[in-house]
């Protein structure tokens, strides 16, 4: 590690003590997870405490891990990750919280830490069904109003649970089952006869 990876480290470890369930180093980052009942008080810490000064939120979003490692993975499903920066220091953070119930996954809303987690929750919500109480406007962004289902879930189907169109005769948009055959894309490739054969540009 760097010498200024060293000193967050130390600084993380100083501030947050226990309350790092685990931490990591990738791509010359770290990353630690928090418990989700920690959360709110250890996003607070990085931000206010002049040692860490992690003063924007650059990025958050969901996780669906259903499907990852499934033989050895022993974490809950649903994650919520989020990219943090201090300008004071110049130095960056991920941090990751699990949900602790997959059936109905629920992590607090850091709106009052950072207003710019408003779009960004409202986007986990829309796409993975996380719930972050605490926001004050937890409604879809992506998806139409009256969509089914979390369409970045693991386990939604490629081709969606309903579908919409114009009827003519009751001059509205309806909605209907998925009427989309299952159909399986394979690439085709085509090649002239003479392809890499040096002897014909």
């Amino acid at each position: 590690m760097s010498a200024k990876l060293d000193t967050l480290a130390h600084n993380l470890n100083e501030c947050l003590g226990e309350r790092i369930v685990r931490h990591s180093l990738a791509l010359d980052e770290l990353t630690i997870e928090v418990r989700v009942a920690d959360y709110l008080a250890v996003m607070r810490t990085l931000r206010d405490d002049p040692s860490l000064a992690f003063g924007q939120l650059v990025d958050l979003c969901g996780i669906d891990y259903s499907a990852y490692a499934s033989d050895v993975w022993t974490d809950p499903r649903f994650a919520v990750i989020c990219h943090l920066l201090s300008l004071d220091n110049n130095w960056r953070l991920r941090v990751r919280v699990f949900a602790e119930d997959d059936s109905f996954p629920v992590v607090p809303s850091l709106t009052s830490l950072w207003t710019c987690a408003d779009w960004f929750e409202r986007e986990a919500f829309d796409l993975f069904g996380i719930v972050f109480p605490g926001h004050d406007d937890l409604r879809r962004i992506l998806t139409d109003y009256g969509f089914v289902g979390y369409p970045f879930r693991k386990d939604f189907p490629v081709s969606g649970h309903v579908e919409m169109r114009y009827d003519p005769t009751q001059q509205r948009v309806i909605y209907q089952p998925v009427s989309i055959e299952p159909r399986e894309v394979t690439p085709r490739i085509v090649r002239e006869e003479t392809y890499g054969n040096p002897r014909h540009g």
